[in-house]
Order: structure tokens, then C-alpha cells, then sequence
């Protein structure tokens, strides 16, 4: 009778210890790249469709900048270069000198100095890449994330936007960035 107990809980242990993979589930697809509005321009919608709640928005995106600052994540440009810190700290500065009339006599000209910073309000989107796989009984889809960038409005000089500009890529997976 205890040999059977301990062959039954011998059994019993050793299932249960195995790494349970859902068989189930079957690759849709390796990679998959789409972005995601994170701050909507369309005031009629409701405010979470197209967006994440301000406060929330702006904890997540200096989350993400502050760790990229301080290096704790390795950071790509758009080509997949690995980024310094130092690149990653000058993402969005500039520095523009203006020659400005005087209103006031005696109507001398004087040099102003513009300093512009990457702005946390600028990211209105984000960039995934992601793996999919789809449980064939119950039809839920698994998505693991590969990689994310943050994106920028981008703007020509005459003010009109041009699309969105990656400010930088971290990779989650060993595979990434692609070369």
C-alpha cells in the first residue's frame, strides 16, 4: 500500500513540475509593427479611446526617457544603431540665435537665444513590434512585445506635419534590433 502511495505521489510531483507549454497555442505571426495613439487630437471621442489619461501618459513616457537618460536601457535610432547617453540626452535640442528689432528706443537690434528639449507632451504615440500567437480552442490571441519606440509629431519648416519620427527603440527580445 505505501509503495502505491509513493509511486501516486512520485507521479503526481513530477507532472506537475513539468514546464506546461499550451499546446495549443499556434505562431500567427513572428513580427508584427503598429502604432498606437496614446493621446488622441480628436476631443469628441470618448477620453479613453485613442488615449491614456494625462497623468498615467506622462508617468510612462518619463519612465521610459528617465531609464534611457540614466542608461539603463539600451536605446536604437531609427537605422538600429545602439545610441549613447549622451545622444539620448540631446534628442530634441536645439538651439536657435534670432535677431530681434527693439520695440523701445533706441530701436537697436538685440540676439536672442531659443533652447528647445524633447518635451514629454511631444510623444503622442508609440511603436510596437510584437510576436502573436492564437490559442486554437479558445481563439485568444498572445501578443509579446519585441520592442517599442516612442514617437514625435514631426514638422517641416513651414509648419506642416510630416508624419511621426521614432525618438529612440528599445528592444525586449535577444533578436532585436534586426541586422
Amino acid at each position: 500500500m505505501k509503495l502505491y502511495f509513493f509511486i501516486f505521489f512520485f507521479v503526481l510531483v513530477f507532472f506537475s513540475c513539468t514546464n506546461e507549454e499550451n499546446t495549443n497555442l499556434e505562431l500567427i505571426t513572428e513580427r508584427i509593427q503598429y502604432d498606437v495613439i496614446i493621446k488622441t487630437p480628436d476631443i469628441e471621442l470618448d477620453w479613453w479611446v485613442q488615449n491614456i489619461e494625462g497623468i498615467k501618459r506622462e508617468a510612462l513616457i518619463k519612465m521610459i526617457i528617465d531609464r534611457a537618460y540614466e542608461g539603463k536601457v539600451q536605446t536604437y535610432d531609427f537605422q538600429n544603431r545602439a545610441m549613447s547617453n549622451e545622444e539620448v540626452k540631446n534628442i530634441g535640442k536645439r538651439q536657435d540665435t534670432l535677431l530681434m528689432p527693439s520695440v523701445e528706443p533706441p530701436y537697436e537690434d538685440s540676439l536672442v537665444v531659443i533652447n528647445e528639449s524633447l518635451k514629454i507632451n511631444d510623444i503622442t504615440k508609440l511603436r510596437f513590434i510584437e510576436e502573436w500567437s492564437i490559442d486554437k480552442n479558445t481563439l485568444q490571441i498572445e501578443k509579446k512585445v519585441l520592442g517599442m519606440a516612442l514617437l514625435k509629431e514631426d514638422f517641416d519648416q513651414d509648419g506642416e506635419m510630416r508624419g511621426y519620427k521614432p525618438v529612440f527603440w528599445i528592444y525586449f527580445d535577444k533578436r532585436y534590433p534586426l541586422q
